[in-house]
């Protein structure tokens, strides 16, 4: 492939493969640093909710020993690792006999659905106002009410999420408050549960839309202003070319890649999800499967999801460090 090196190819993997390796590790040891027993921890909860469980210490000693920890630390770890090595996640301590990799299974596509359009329309929404405030001919009008648009982005997620609630599910009454669905609804492709599920995430997507995209705003206007005075604009101005020829295929085009780095990332990132706009909304996502797992101290669903998160996010640095030559010839990691 032009501008690779077979000798940057080989680096990058083994880079790869010992970042996942790293961040793995780390995923294993904090969990076990923070107070508290799981197994001892979903007893308690059993035990609130029944009033008495009786045998508790046989059952805890027993369910310690059903997974494994009362093994010692380095044995745990390697289970540990032959488990995310074959994607075998287990079972979940809280929810037992529910398995991780179902569990999981369940919330990515809600997550993935939901991310991955609110993404899609707060990097284009971003990027187009930031290129507009950067952009010479822009009219005076919208140079007026296009920063107004970045005043979202000192405002968190969940407040944001808050405000929408009140306004249009308690005061406009427009949208349901929570779920991802219509209860009385069977999943599928019918009209209705497409449009129950459109309805559902429409405001937790509005929410991280607004929170977000002045971020992209911002950093699409600076790389635009950085961009204004190169020589090859001050070249496409002197051949005559239309403005928004000059803005589309010059101005935007060397001033996005660094925008298609940070969308790149945050892409492999979804499927961590959103915590807080997840539960507040109550989104069946990642998101609130994993705040459900911190709350329990379920370290095989917390392994599973942060694993999948960083294997991800890897993958994604991954791959566009090895596009990046495709998408401007400039860049180039052969050797010289």
């Amino acid at each position: 492939m032009r501008g690779l090196s077979v000798g940057y190819v080989v680096r990058r993997v083994g880079m790869f493969l010992f970042t996942i390796w790293a961040s793995a590790t780390l995923m294993f040891f904090i969990p076990r640093l923070a107070p508290g027993d799981p197994v001892q921890a979903m007893i308690t909860r059993i035990t609130s909710q029944a009033g008495y469980v009786e045998g508790s210490g046989k059952l805890v000693a027993a369910w310690r020993a059903r997974f494994g920890l009362d093994d010692p630390l380095p044995v745990q770890y390697l289970h540990y690792l032959k488990s995310m090595a074959t994607f075998d996640f287990g079972y979940s301590l809280a929810q037992f006999p529910a398995q991780v990799g179902t569990m999981i299974g369940r919330a990515l596509p809600w997550t993935v659905g939901l991310l991955v359009v609110a993404t899609a329309l707060s990097f284009l929404a971003g990027s187009v106002i930031g290129a507009l405030m950067a952009w010479r001919r822009t009219p005076s009008l919208l140079r007026v009410f296009l920063p107004v648009s970045l005043t979202f982005t000192a405002i968190p997620f969940y407040i944001l999420g808050i405000v929408l609630i009140y306004v249009f599910v308690f005061t406009l009454r427009l949208f349901p408050i929570s779920g991802g669905y219509r209860g009385d609804l069977t999943p599928g492709l019918s009209l209705a549960f497409v449009n129950s599920v459109v309805q559902h995430g429409t405001l937790p997507a509005l929410s991280i839309v607004l929170a977000s995209m002045g971020f992209w705003a911002l950093g699409m206007r600076g790389m635009m202003v950085t961009v204004a005075g190169e020589d090859y604009l001050t070249l496409a101005r002197a051949k005559g070319l239309r403005p928004l020829d000059i803005l589309f295929r010059y101005e935007i085009r060397n001033a996005i890649l660094p925008q298609v780095t940070a969308l790149v990332l945050g892409i492999g990132g979804i499927v961590g999800g959103t915590v807080l706009v997840e539960y507040l909304f109550g989104y069946p996502g990642m998101g609130a499967l994993l705040y459900q797992a911190i709350s329990t101290t379920d370290y095989t669903v917390m392994q599973g999801i942060v694993f999948i998160l960083i294997l991800t996010t890897v993958t994604a640095v991954l791959i566009i460090d090895l596009v990046y030559p495709l998408l401007d010839p400039r860049i180039s990691y052969e050797r010289r």
